[in-house]
């Protein structure tokens, strides 16, 4: 995810201060993972250097100063490029769990072992999101939907490799 843009684009709809800021990330999109306050005040400091954000005023308080952000022209249209670029389809040609399987064949240990206890964690994780997607509201629907069609085809591959790891056997020469 581009923090940078994702900032920018919370800040269209007004001005804000960076705790601001974080808080809207965290509530929008941050759920698993919020941001730190560090992540967000380096970023501004990028986005202001690049012209992107500007300083519309500063506040005392009773600790440091508070920076009030506003995006620029240039930002808004920063934003509006990146909305439209594609993301790039993530092929995953570098499976962890790909070179496990054929680590632990060339190794001697167990890959049908191996494969057994990740569809089990991938069942768990499963599960999870199932409930929180019961529990949530449309956003933490759509994000947990995202999540469990990548690990529905995670356990595809799953099968299908089991199905043919003595061939995989053979060709790696375990």
């Amino acid at each position: 995810m581009s923090i940078g843009h994702t900032l920018l684009g919370l800040l269209e709809s007004g001005p804000r201060h960076g705790y601001d800021l974080k808080r809207a990330f965290d509530e929008r999109f941050g759920h698993d993972k919020p941001l730190h306050y560090g992540q967000v005040y380096s970023t501004m400091s990028r986005l202001l250097k690049n012209g992107l954000v500007e300083v519309e005023g500063v506040e005392a308080g009773g600790g440091p100063e508070r920076k009030r952000y506003a995006i620029t022209d240039a930002g808004i249209t920063d934003v509006a490029q990146w909305l439209t670029r594609p993301e790039a389809p993530e092929p995953y040609l570098q499976s962890v769990l790909y070179t496990k399987v054929v680590l632990a064949l060339l190794t001697g240990r167990g890959a049908a072992e191996l494969l057994d206890v990740q569809r089990s964690e991938h069942l768990r994780m499963m599960r999870a999101l199932t409930e929180r997607k019961r529990a949530g509201d449309l956003a933490d629907q759509l994000i947990c939907d995202h999540a469990l069609f990548h690990l529905e085809a995670d356990l595809r591959w799953l099968e299908l490799t089991a199905a043919r790891l003595d061939k995989l056997a053979r060709e790696v020469g375990a």
